[in-house]
């Protein structure tokens, strides 16, 4: 609903009658700060001085209780509620597309059981992701995630969008590791799943809400799966002279069920323009990082299988140096001054798919792309970075060094290139997403991806969310319920 002057100090009235007058505000510096995340289009509508889309009020909850009483409030004035962490999403999954109430979680901050004998931990989803992974390895633990985000995005950002970390190949993504949840339902309900994460008790209420993006619900509380810090962890690099032969090598340490902790191959153009420029090193081919931790016994043998591996494929053992820089500088890609960023046009389409697609999957996305795009001077690159034991990840992106200035036309060159790269990907046997979620970038691509299946997901959210104020736009649900 639309909400005027004399409105807006009702509901805000009610409100702070909840969570206090100081975390409420309707101030303009900070309904501007809460009007994007890391998207690129909400970005460059800010940059090209347009009027972005504010949230009527930011309010700072400190318990699950308060949100309970929040959600209400929003459910008799049909408000629309945007859950929201860090803010460091690229999807726009909390941009207020229509104003209503941001809810910004970052005050439901506590540790409230570190289990040493089960490892696991229990705290509100609102803590920072870093901040927690620093208490745990003070108890000789480690959450394992260490998304590129981790030093911005919380713990219910993880789990919302169904994030991986670099060391997902081995520890498993956010989804691998929630034990159960605490969920606010978006009439005020306080639920909470099973206390086991397997089990034969019907379909796993858990999962549910894990990647949801805060159109279900929202997550109050979580309990994480631990693992020790490894006693070692080693970092190695090879250079093979072909993306497929790569390719191969990787398949074939993860089908021969090797455990990489993480294991990272780029493409020939990532080679030349990342590798080169973040760890100094100038060489031609397909460049691969691989880690293995644990027990040093386990460590050299891994290594050594892994070694086998490469070195049979024509792989040149680059040795440990690189290796090791790499996973010391493994965030710079994604910061100044290595990091793509205004005035470029640029995003990230990665997607998952088979070993046997895969290849084919990078080629068609990377005709699309600087094919299609010629006339913008697009160029394509990729390196691969999430394996499974059927399939990997591409963390591919797309680059335009001088889009349209107008942000109109901007907006619709970005949004021609996802339709097309997002289709490559599922043509091909991919998926819109593997780490990053969907928001609303890709949210009306959502139906086409899931095909008559949708109305299982649709039929959730109306059941769940009548009356539509749960973040929407995203996810492909409708902006009414």
């Amino acid at each position: 609903m639309a909400v005027n002057e004399f409105l807006e100090d009702l509901i805000q009235t009610e409100i702070m009658d909840i969570v206090g007058s100081e975390d409420v505000s309707v101030n303009k510096v900070d309904r501007y700060a809460y009007s994007t995340d890391a998207f690129w289009v909400p970005r460059m509508w800010l940059d090209r001085l347009q009027r972005p889309c504010f949230p009527d009020f930011v309010v700072h909850p400190e318990s699950a209780e308060e949100v309970s009483k929040v959600l209400k409030v929003a459910n008799r004035f049909r408000l629309p509620v945007i859950p929201y962490g860090g803010g460091t999403g690229s999807q726009g999954g909390t941009v207020p597309l229509i104003g209503g109430i941001v809810l910004d979680l970052k005050k439901m901050n506590k540790i409230i059981k570190i289990d040493e004998k089960s490892l696991t931990v229990t705290a509100q989803t609102g803590i920072n992701g870093q901040v927690l992974e620093w208490e745990l390895n003070r108890h000789g633990l480690t959450l394992a995630h260490y998304p590129a985000s981790e030093y911005g995005a919380t713990l219910g950002g993880y789990i919302a969008a169904r994030g991986s970390g670099t060391l997902s190949t081995k520890y498993g993504k956010a989804e691998d590791m929630v034990m159960s949840l605490e969920v606010v339902l978006p009439q005020g309900d306080i639920i909470r799943s099973l206390p086991i994460p397997n089990h034969s008790c019907g379909p796993d209420v858990r999962q549910h809400f894990v990647g949801s993006e805060g159109t279900l619900g929202v997550i109050t509380e979580a309990t994480m799966r631990l693992d020790p810090i490894p006693e070692e962890r080693r970092f190695r690099s090879y250079l093979f002279t072909d993306l497929a032969t790569g390719l191969e090598a990787g398949r074939r340490i993860m089908t021969h069920r090797y455990r990489p902790c993480t294991m990272r191959l780029y493409d020939p153009p990532s080679t030349q323009k990342f590798i080169k420029r973040v760890l100094g090193l100038d060489v031609e081919g397909s460049f691969m990082v691989t880690g293995v931790d644990g027990p040093r016994a386990l460590v050299d043998l891994e290594e050594a299988g892994i070694r086998e591996i490469c070195e049979s494929l024509g792989g040149r053992d680059l040795g440990s140096q690189a290796g090791e820089v790499w996973w010391k500088q493994r965030y710079d890609f994604y910061y100044p001054p290595f990091a793509p960023d205004l005035p470029e046009l640029f995003g990230t389409i990665e997607s998952t798919t088979t070993y046997d697609k895969i290849l084919s999957l990078y080629e068609m996305k990377k005709k699309v792309i600087e094919e299609g795009y010629k006339e913008w001077g697009a160029t394509y690159t990729g390196h691969f970075s999430h394996w499974f034991p059927w399939g990997v990840m591409v963390y591919d992106r797309f680059f335009i060094k001088r889009p349209p200035q107008d942000a109109h036309e901007a907006m619709q060159l970005h949004n021609m290139i996802w339709a097309d790269a997002a289709r490559a990907s599922m043509a091909s046997g991919g998926v819109l997403n593997d780490h990053h979620g969907i928001g609303f970038k890709l949210g009306w691509l959502m139906p086409e991806q899931y095909g008559a299946a949708w109305q299982i997901l649709a039929g959730m959210k109306k059941m769940l969310d009548p009356n539509g104020i749960m973040n929407p736009g995203k996810l492909g649900f409708s902006f009414h319920g």
